[in-house]
């Protein structure tokens, strides 16, 4: 049987966060209208006789998205039209870019799902608008103008990819990049980042690009790897039932878990480009796209490497730390008012405290945990004033009702205790009513010792200090052996 690798490009579409539309003067915040068609002009709803002005916000945007991911920023670009008679493109045809992009010929570094390094090409950064929105009916189906012309980069990869673990991390990867920048929210439950996955198949060793099948609108990870995976796997068995795969544009459809036809795939051509005629050449001033560089905040790549450097942390942990700007920040506002190492305060962040954000289902900005406060904790459990568990107990609890550590430390009387005293007479009575596990200790099996520590941990409430504990917890142990 013929073993086959997929080959992936992604184009994306994310749109950028100006307070006006791409072409016209009506708000871009199309979520927030008190109505539909109501954020609507007669350049957005295409009258006759109505002309588009460029969008310097959006421009300076899409140059910053472009020297992100290293592509060349062409100085002179153009516009098209993009013919093609959609019920959600009011003036017939889709102002876009075509022959001259504003931006061309960069890359992004990611990692396959081997986690080896994998460069990727970026084809093209071009600027479009976005279309209007329709709602289905039984009989009918209604628009809404509203998002009609709203600012919309579209960010073209070649086909690198060789997994669906890679697209993924490509797709990741862009979205943390334009949040980095402010250009985009990254909220594709509200539909403004949205994925187009092509996507073919050849046997393992070819260097062919056989016919490839687009996967439209694609609005969330979750749908971007199960209709990838999918198609994948549907190609391969047309293959090797003998058959061919047909050009054509492909919907995902989530709840059967499958891919259904919409049309058959259009090439350039189809679309017939020609220059905007309402629409000069852009010409870039050099100055200009070097003060925009001067603007571009650390960028993921960067600050993973300063925080393996700066707090010892291994790439994965860095990784987490930088997949979202405002963790990141989060982070170092912590590691700023701590005394505890980089590493330590890592371990906090990634295990309870994403732990309940993921739970909760609640946002980084929606967690009233002051960086303050959490250092304090950490602090606390790093000096030993209280142990890990007692820790873990503080944190659920600032995180549910807020709170100061050190007084919720004393109102549960979690602080720990070292006295040797008390932990002996907690260990004595541990063995006494474990006298089975004992025996297996002495019978070899020292991993027990963790088990009766948990014991005594119990016993004293958390309290005991581990360290003071497992020594007097062997030392025990030991002088029953005969």
């Amino acid at each position: 049987m013929t073993q086959y690798e997929p080959v992936i490009g992604l184009e994306i579409h994310a749109e950028l966060q100006t307070n006006s539309k791409m072409f016209c003067s009506c708000s871009a915040d199309y979520s927030n209208a008190p109505e539909p068609n109501t954020f609507i002009c007669p350049v957005c709803t295409g009258l006759p006789g109505a002309m588009p002005v460029l969008n310097k916000k959006a421009i300076e945007q899409a140059i910053l998205v472009g020297l992100s991911l290293n592509c060349s920023i062409n100085e002179f670009n153009t516009f098209a039209r993009k013919n093609y008679f959609y019920p959600d493109l009011p003036k017939g045809y889709q102002i876009s870019q075509y022959d001259l992009p504003i931006a061309s010929k960069g890359y992004l570094d990611i990692l396959d799902d081997t986690d080896n390094p994998l460069r990727v090409v970026v084809r093209r950064v071009h600027i479009e608008e976005d279309t209007a929105k329709l709602s289905h009916e039984k009989n009918y189906a209604l628009v809404d103008f509203n998002r009609a012309g709203v600012p919309l980069l579209e960010i073209v990869s070649e086909p690198d990819m060789r997994s669906v673990e890679a697209a993924l991390s490509y797709a990741t990867k862009i979205r943390a990049i334009l949040r980095y920048l402010g250009v985009n929210s990254g909220d594709m439950e509200k539909g403004v980042l949205r994925f187009e996955a092509n996507v073919s198949v050849r046997p393992i060793g070819s260097s062919e690009l056989r016919t490839r099948t687009e996967i439209k609108n694609l609005n969330s990870f979750r749908a971007l790897t199960r209709a990838s995976a999918y198609e994948i796997e549907r190609q391969i068995e047309v293959y090797e039932n003998g058959g061919e795969v047909v050009q054509e544009t492909l919907g995902w459809d989530e709840a059967r878990g499958v891919t259904v036809s919409q049309r058959g795939k259009e090439d350039a051509h189809d679309y017939r480009y020609f220059p905007e005629p309402d629409l000069p050449p852009l010409q870039l001033d050099r100055a200009w796209i070097d003060s925009i560089k001067s603007q571009l905040p650390e960028l993921p790549d960067a600050k993973t490497a300063r925080f393996i450097s700066d707090f010892k942390l291994t790439p994965s942990e860095a990784q987490l730390l930088t997949s979202e700007q405002a963790l990141a920040n989060y982070f170092e506002s912590i590691v700023a008012k701590s005394k505890s190492p980089g590493k330590a305060i890592h371990s906090w962040i990634a295990g309870e405290f994403m732990r309940y954000i993921n739970d909760s289902g609640l946002a980084l900005d929606e967690i009233n945990l002051p960086a303050e406060k959490f250092a304090q904790l950490i602090d606390m459990v790093t000096d030993k004033t209280i142990s890990g568990n007692s820790g873990k107990i503080v944190l659920n609890e600032m995180l549910k009702n807020g709170g100061d550590p050190q007084e919720i430390v004393k109102a549960k009387n979690l602080a720990q205790v070292s006295d040797t005293g008390f932990i002996q007479e907690a260990i004595e009575k541990v063995l006494s009513d474990n006298p089975k596990e004992v025996e297996q200790f002495l019978a070899g099996k020292e991993t027990i010792v963790q088990w009766l520590m948990g014991q005594v941990a119990r016993a004293t409430k958390g309290k005991a200090d581990p360290n003071v504990t497992k020594e007097l917890l062997v030392k025990a142990l030991d002088g029953k052996r005969k």
